[in-house]
């Protein structure tokens, strides 16, 4: 690869791969993994915009050449001593201004064009401040205008209003950063799905809903129902453990459940012109029927129905018995059967029972024991359904297990002071009715007839007492 060229609106002190408060390149497993599924040996390729050197080396390792278009002067040095072995070259500047003089077809390609753009970054990245207005549909437009007729078209987009917005508030989007020059408005993406749709407008379109970043991509879905929705909601739990306004995992699986999790990924990737796997990377989304054993007792738990619950508990901890090993949030049932879903878990039954008490309280579920308000008492409780008794002394007394989101904390907070409400007023009416039966006749008149007679009682006691001595 040779020494990178620089094409006019390259950036001198400013680097897309090690960003200072700027957000860092495109990079991830399911980035690879859709580059590995529509790369052929023989393709130019041309990638555009901030892509990690773990994605750009992938790529090397793929095809036949491969240029690079980035706008950091220092990324383009850095990338054009990492694939100084590799056949292509590394233009640093603005789209733009990407062209070379004296020839009509795209530079670095043959025959006239790109087999392969590849943007999976986003075309906003694609200019730097010296670019006054550079409105997203032209930018695509561009990108085309570099494929050979027949070329594939690998690009990204972030969506302006998924889980994230719900989630988590970007408490950081008032401070100015360094990236945040001034910009016209068009040059954005369209906000949505199917804005984005209508731009691209082909037939020949695969899309796929990125979680839980294009920054970091660790799954790519066609499709987020199922067991793919448990997979989407564990790739934006992980993203967000801190404080939350609403529980990542459970709002997740309740938007697949309700069939608008794709529309609310926070990402998505398209792809024109070639076909790849529905599922980036391969085998994370488990095959079969069945349903999470965890979703299937939380349903049983929030309903009452404590029948199911006595059900299934004694056979998934006769499962346990038999040597599997997997918690019920890494568990599939499919009618009476049980099967991983992931690796295994090394934990003995008990351990397996106390981590889905303590994500059942996590999650806010509803519980139909008062007194199970805790991990240890709904563990204790749960094992007792399999015939095991847990010893107190393993818990930590009075531990607290709050809701993960302030959403479900609200709510929890609501459903306890319901439940204060009713526990009180059923005391005033106890209250109420102990105090009518001491006024009644037949009370006073028995407490008149006993009262001498546990008198007399008592002084016969002492007197006993006294002869004993």
């Amino acid at each position: 690869m040779t020494r990178s060229n620089l094409i006019g609106g390259e950036m001198l002190n400013w680097s897309d791969l090690h960003p200072g408060d700027a957000r860092p390149a495109a990079a991830g497993p399911a980035a690879t993994a859709l580059l590995a599924a529509t790369l052929q040996p023989d393709d130019s390729v041309l990638i555009a915009g901030p892509h990690s050197a773990g994605v750009i080396t992938t790529v090397a390792g793929l095809v036949t050449s491969v240029d690079l278009l980035v706008r950091s002067a220092p990324d383009a040095e850095e990338l054009a001593e990492l694939l100084s072995e590799a056949k292509g070259e590394v233009f640093c500047g603005s789209l733009d201004r990407f062209s070379v003089e004296g020839k009509d077809e795209p530079a670095g390609a043959s025959g006239g064009g790109y087999d392969v753009v590849v943007a999976l970054d986003g075309l906003e990245r694609l200019v730097g401040p010296d670019t006054a207005s550079f409105p997203w549909a032209e930018a695509l437009g561009r990108l085309q205008a570099l494929l050979t007729p027949g070329g594939r078209l690998l690009i990204g987009a972030t969506n302006s209003f998924g889980f994230d917005r719900l989630i988590q508030p970007d408490i950081t989007a008032a401070l100015p950063r360094d990236e945040d020059w001034g910009r016209a408005v068009e040059d954005r993406a369209p906000a949505g799905l199917k804005p984005l749709l209508s731009a691209l407008d082909t037939s020949d379109l695969q899309t796929f809903a990125v979680f839980p970043s294009l920054t970091q991509a660790d799954v790519a879905l066609a499709a987020v129902d199922g067991f793919a929705g448990v997979v989407a909601a564990r790739a934006v739990a992980s993203r967000n453990d801190g404080p939350v306004l609403m529980d990542p995992y459970r709002v997740v699986l309740d938007a697949a459940a309700a069939g608008v999790a794709f529309e609310l990924a926070p990402a998505w990737y398209f792809v024109v012109g070639a076909e790849a796997p529905a599922v980036l990377p391969a085998g994370v989304v488990p095959e079969g029927e069945g349903v999470l054993l965890e979703e299937h007792l939380l349903m049983a738990l929030r309903s009452d129905d404590q029948a199911e619950l006595r059900r299934v508990i004694p056979t998934y901890v006769a499962w346990l018995g038999a040597g599997a090993a997997g918690s019920p949030d890494n568990v599939i049932l499919d009618g009476t059967s049980y099967r991983l879903f992931g690796e295994p878990e090394e934990l003995d039954v008990v351990e397996h029972l106390a981590r889905f008490a303590r994500r059942a309280l996590e999650s806010g579920a509803r519980q139909p024991w008062p007194a199970a308000a805790d991990p240890h008492v709904l563990t204790a409780r749960l094992a007792a359904m399999a015939g095991i008794t847990v010893p107190e002394q393993e818990f930590t007394p009075d531990e607290v297990v709050r809701p993960r989101g302030s959403a479900e904390q609200l709510t929890t907070v609501a459903r306890l002071a319901d439940e204060l409400a009713h526990a009180s007023a059923r005391a005033i009416l106890f209250e109420g009715t102990v105090s009518g039966i001491r006024r009644s006749l037949p009370y006073r008149v028995g407490h008149a007839v006993l009262n001498p007679a546990r008198v007399i009682r008592r002084r016969l006691k002492r007197v006993l007492r006294k002869v004993r001595r």
